[in-house]
This record gives C-alpha cells, sequence and structure tokens, in this order.
C-alpha cells in the first residue's frame, strides 16, 4: 500500500493538471461577454490582477467589440488600484489619443490628472533641491494640464467639481514653486529674471494667494535695477490689491 502512494499522488496531480488545462482552454474559447464579466467581477471584488487578466484577454481576442472599448476604461481603473500607475497613466493618455470622441473621455482625462496628482511632491522644500532653472515638477503641470483640459472641454462632466478643487491645490503649488524661483534669482543679483519669473506667475496663476509676493518681488527688482517709475507703477497696484503692503521698502 504505502509502495502504490507516489502512484497516487502522481494520479492525482494529473488530474488536477488536465482540469486547469482544461479550465484555461474553455476561458481562451470563452465568448467577449464572458471575459467581460469575469473581468469587471474581479474588479468588483477587489482582485485586481485577475481583473487586469481577463480583461487584457478580451482586447486581445477581440478587439473591435463593445466590451473591447469599455475594458479600455476598466483598464485604466484595474492599473490604478493595483498600484500599476504607469500602465494606468500609458492606458488613459492612450484612450484620449485613440478616441478623441468617445463620450467618456472626460473619464480618461480625469484619471489623468489623478494619477499624476498623487505622483506631486508634497513640500515645497523637496522642489528646491533640484536646479532651480530647471522647469516645474512634472507631475504637477501634468496633473494641472489634465484637469484643466476636462474642466474646458467637459464642463458638466460629474468629474468637474472635483477636478476644479484639485486644480486650485495644484495652481497654488505651482504658483510657490514660481516665487521661490523668483527669490531665487534675487537673492543672487539675476533681478531681470526674478521679474520675469514673478510676471510669469501672476498672468498664469492670476488667483493664486502668491500674487501678492509675486509684485513684491517685481518692485523690489524695479528698485535694484533703479527703474523707478516701473517700481512706482507696480507699487501702486500692489496697494490697490493688497492695501498696507505697497509702502514697504525697499529690500522689504
Amino acid at each position: 500500500m504505502i509502495s502504490r502512494l507516489p502512484t497516487v499522488l502522481l494520479l492525482a496531480l494529473t488530474v488536477l493538471v488536465l482540469a486547469a488545462c482544461s479550465r484555461g482552454d474553455r476561458i481562451q474559447q470563452a465568448p467577449a461577454e464572458i471575459l467581460y464579466e469575469r473581468g469587471i467581477g474581479n474588479l468588483d471584488s477587489g482582485n485586481y490582477r485577475n481583473a487586469i487578466g481577463y480583461l487584457e484577454m478580451l482586447e486581445a481576442r477581440f478587439p473591435f467589440s463593445n466590451q473591447a472599448r469599455q475594458a479600455q476604461l476598466d483598464l485604466i481603473y484595474a492599473y490604478f488600484r493595483n498600484g500599476d500607475r504607469e500602465s494606468a497613466l500609458d492606458r488613459a493618455q492612450q484612450f484620449v489619443r485613440e478616441n478623441p470622441t468617445h463620450p467618456r473621455v472626460d473619464y480618461a482625462l480625469y484619471m489623468q490628472g489623478l494619477i499624476n496628482f498623487e505622483r506631486t511632491p508634497t513640500v515645497v522644500d523637496r522642489w528646491l533641491r533640484v536646479d532651480l532653472d530647471a522647469r516645474p515638477p512634472q507631475f504637477t503641470l501634468e496633473s494641472f494640464s489634465a484637469f484643466q483640459q476636462l474642466v474646458q472641454r467637459f464642463p458638466s462632466s460629474e468629474y468637474v467639481p472635483d477636478a476644479i478643487e484639485r486644480m486650485a491645490y495644484l495652481r497654488n503649488r505651482l504658483a510657490a514653486y514660481e516665487i521661490a524661483v523668483a527669490r531665487f534669482y534675487m537673492q543672487r543679483g539675476a533681478y531681470a529674471a526674478a521679474l520675469n519669473r514673478a510676471r510669469y506667475m501672476i498672468e498664469t496663476y492670476p488667483e493664486a494667494p502668491q500674487t501678492r509676493e509675486a509684485l513684491e518681488v517685481q518692485v523690489e527688482a524695479y528698485d535694484r535695477l533703479g527703474l523707478q517709475d516701473l517700481a512706482a507703477d507696480t507699487r501702486r497696484l500692489l496697494e490697490e490689491n493688497f492695501p498696507g503692503t505697497g509702502r514697504r521698502g525697499r529690500g522689504s
């Protein structure tokens, strides 16, 4: 009896392998509807890896089906929740690029913004550890741009309210970065460069709370450059918009 045990185990293992192969064959031969149903079932239950497997299989076997088109959107979410943000972002960008008139482009744009939003730095000091001559943080800019496209192209979208709130946060972070760069230039005597960054900040993010600081930088830079008329004009503008600040002295 003992000598037959390995044979029994081998037979059992063989049965299991054959059953698995048979199940795999059935899945491979399943119609688009079944593959999509399996994918969404796993997505709803939080099994994102399995959901990705079914939805990608659906895409590969039935690329022109209605289910495959919907699966492209579901894969964005599945990758995102599975922690693969690069693949989620690639999928979202691909969907927008290949389906510019699709009614769910708003969702793809929202996910682009959301994915990059979660990758933005949370502390301005982290930005200052890189060369300040470089452009602002890439993820922050890309997130802001995606949300901006969503708001402009689909003002009635259900995702717009959340996008607007996130844009306000991103706008303030980007404005803070520009002011940090302007201050950096001021400290090094690059007054014209500081003026340009302060002006850019005001023109690009006019509603940001850093507008007062940008005007103050301009006043000081004009003073340092000996452009007293422009300094006086900017000081009046500063006083009109922020009473009590325009009378500060040089170097304040």
